[in-house]
């Protein structure tokens, strides 16, 4: 079973930043497809950006232009830099590992964002 903990979740102000992490080991980081997905109150679960073995990188088209994924191998880390923070991006927000984009994977227990004045 796969290990994943997101952290850098929290309360900030409409235009904000949050940088989010996903830590798991140098290896699952670097082997697997890598997303963050997020989960808003009645609302299903979204892709919102994904990271490749490759390092190959898509995005939703929501937040293109605003998020930026990442991954540092040598830390075993993922991260997501989320710039020009809206209301509507306020979810939950969970990191994914799979050997396959076509897999389901494992998760995080994800971490919230909420974004409000």
């Amino acid at each position: 079973q796969v290990q994943l903990v997101e952290s850098g979740g929290g309360l900030v102000q409409p235009g904000g930043s949050l940088r989010l992490s996903c830590a798991a080991s140098a290896t699952i980081i670097s082997a697997n497809y890598m997303g963050w997905y997020r989960q808003a109150p009645g609302k299903q679960r979204e892709l919102v950006a994904a990271i490749t073995p490759g390092g190959n990188t898509n995005y939703a088209d929501a937040v293109k232009g605003r998020f930026t994924v990442s991954r540092d191998n040598a830390k075993g880390t993922v991260y997501l830099q989320m710039n020009s923070l809206k209301p509507e991006d306020t979810a939950v927000y969970y990191c994914n590992a799979k050997p396959r984009a076509y897999m389901t994977g494992s998760w995080g227990r994800g971490t919230q964002v909420t974004v409000s004045s």
